[in-house]
């Protein structure tokens, strides 16, 4: 007891613990702050792998419309439902399944 007495009243001790508890907690970069740091790297790097996906996907996609003219009008038929002046469209929508 006399030993733990003796560590709380060596003022070296007491600046050091003052100075965790410090940059633990009152810092501007606190411990808080890094964890919600750390986290909003995490969501935007999901978010960053998502968009380099859809961009490969779409840079093929192109590649694919300026090269082959039959690809260019199966792409405009499926995504924007055009057609040809002698054609009818019909769309057909499933209905989400009931429970």
């Amino acid at each position: 007891m006399k030993r733990l007495l003796t560590l709380f009243q060596n003022k070296y001790f007491l600046s050091a613990v003052a100075f965790v508890v410090w940059m633990l907690f009152f810092d501007k970069n606190d411990m808080l702050s890094q964890y919600e740091y750390r986290t909003e790297v995490n969501k935007l790097q999901v978010e960053k792998d998502f968009y380099e996906k859809e961009i490969t996907h779409v840079k093929k996609d192109l590649d694919e419309l300026t090269t082959d003219l039959n690809t260019a009008e199966k792409f405009a038929r499926e995504k924007y439902f055009m057609k040809k002046d002698n054609e009818d469209v019909f769309v057909i929508v499933k209905a989400p399944a009931k429970d």
